[in-house]
């Protein structure tokens, strides 16, 4: 996967004032996290791996190619910034794990004959009706 002391460089954050609680202290203090990420220009990630976020992650990223994040449900910056760093990583894990391949199926026996079993007693009900 990515190494995330060495994906901590590339990110960056601004502070601004949170609507989140904290009374008068949210006039005050810039506790809103807002972390970006440019992917295109990540040192870290190869050609696939950001062909791959940008397609998946495409409704995080504006139109400079910075995925955005934000984080301001706590008081603190720290914290705040704490949980921005941590919705980053698990995003990129979600968008750059492997999709399983799908296993095709057959029915069973059973739910194939019970299958039709029930389509002979709906017909033979709807067949009464005409009667």
């Amino acid at each position: 996967m990515i190494a995330k002391d060495l994906l901590n460089h590339e990110l960056h954050f601004t502070f601004s004032r949170s609507s989140g609680p904290g009374g008068q202290n949210v006039n005050k203090v810039n506790t809103k996290v807002t972390l970006r990420f440019n992917i295109a220009e990540s040192a870290l990630l190869d050609e696939e791996q950001k062909v791959l976020l940008l397609d998946k992650l495409k409704n995080w990223i504006n139109k400079d190619g910075d995925l955005i994040i934000i984080s301001q449900t706590t008081r603190s910056q720290l914290k705040n910034r704490e949980e921005a760093i941590q919705k980053f990583y698990d995003l990129l894990n979600l968008a750059l794990k492997k999709k399983k391949k799908r296993k095709p199926t057959k029915p069973s026996k059973s739910s194939i004959e019970k299958r039709l079993k029930d389509k002979r007693i709906q017909s033979e009900k709807k067949g009464f009706r005409r009667l």
